[in-house]
């Protein structure tokens, strides 16, 4: 392993815009409960496939 180097490095400002920026994103839904179901997705489907051919 090598030692510290004699020259520390000093700081630096980033670049502008390269840094994280936060912003608040509401990720819910709401949805009413007399809507309709959603259809199920793919993983759904196969596993209630799967289920029926284990249930004949």
């Amino acid at each position: 392993m090598t030692g510290p180097s004699s020259t520390p490095r000093g700081e630096h400002t980033p670049a502008p815009g390269s840094t994280w920026e936060q912003r608040l994103v509401r990720t819910e839904t709401v949805i009413d409960d007399d809507a309709p179901d959603p259809a199920p997705n793919r993983k759904t489907r196969r596993a209630m496939q799967r289920a029926a051919r284990r249930n004949r």
